[in-house]
């Protein structure tokens, strides 16, 4: 059931801030609906808490999947210096 409640402006404003900083952060969507539910039924201390709310689970690699990956990795006994990979990377 949705029921239709008036706000200022100044509020309506500030929930699409905190929308677009949620979609900035955590590159999901969410309706003004959804957020105004999560700030009434739950407890934030912050606003980071609030939209680290909206994040989705991360499920962190085991060790056997970090020593797989890292397998695959090999010293090739070349030095490569912070100014060649900057180089590489950013062209400078």
């Amino acid at each position: 059931m949705s029921t239709s409640i008036k706000v200022t402006d100044a509020t309506k404003s500030r929930l699409e801030e905190l929308q677009a900083e949620i979609r900035l952060e955590t590159g999901r969507n969410v309706t003004q609906q959804e957020l105004l539910e999560r700030i009434v039924t739950d407890s934030y201390e912050s606003k980071d808490e609030l939209i680290d709310s909206f994040r989705d689970e991360f499920e962190p690699l085991s060790e056997e999947e970090i020593d797989r990956w890292l397998s695959g990795s090999t010293d090739w006994g070349v030095e490569t210096t912070e100014d060649e990979i900057d180089d590489v990377l950013y062209g400078e």
